[in-house]
């Protein structure tokens, strides 16, 4: 259990997160999130083929304490923008993790404790390996977070709806 503390208007917000199977129900939630612009390129389709993505792979809820949705995590494969290979994005024998945060709940100051805790529950279990992210090089709020919590950039690829960046963190 990890407890969240985050200051917004002079008042403490206190929220525990809690690590969940992905649950189809939960997967049909997240598919249906739409983020604003330029965020929107996050957005999914709730189709069968992503609900799919969603439970035969290693996705995970993270919920508060009234069993909230607040957002999910995936690692491996999942966590990669599969062009990058073509690139040698994926080389190394890292973790990729990829996660996504319920859309009324991001640009809020929430997203060091969030991400602290899916990194800490999946490092548990790949101590001996590093971390790596896959970023939308758009996206500076998320590239600005992940230099804070101790990644560093390592390489960027083009795609043809995006330019994106890998970022590592090294035990």
């Amino acid at each position: 259990m990890k407890t969240v503390t985050c200051v917004r208007y002079e008042r403490k917000i206190k929220v525990d997160l809690f690590l969940k199977n992905m649950t189809e129900e939960r997967a049909l939630e997240i598919l249906n999130w739409r983020y604003v612009k330029p965020y929107d390129f996050y957005n999914n389709e709730a189709d069968d083929e992503s609900l799919e993505e969603f439970l035969d792979n290693q996705y995970y809820a993270v919920v508060n304490q009234e069993n909230e949705l607040i957002g999910f995590f995936c690692i491996g494969e999942s966590a990669q923008v599969p062009i990058g290979n073509r690139f040698g994005a994926y080389l190394e024998d890292m973790v990729d993790v990829g996660f996504g945060m319920q859309p009324g709940l991001t640009g809020k100051g929430y997203g060091f404790e969030f991400c602290s805790f899916i990194f800490q529950k999946v490092q548990v279990n790949y101590m001996e390996k590093g971390l790596r992210l896959t970023v939308a090089t758009f996206n500076e709020r998320a590239l600005h977070l992940y230099e804070k919590l101790g990644f560093v950039k390592s390489m960027t690829f083009d795609t043809d709806s995006a330019e994106f960046v890998t970022m590592v963190k090294v035990n």
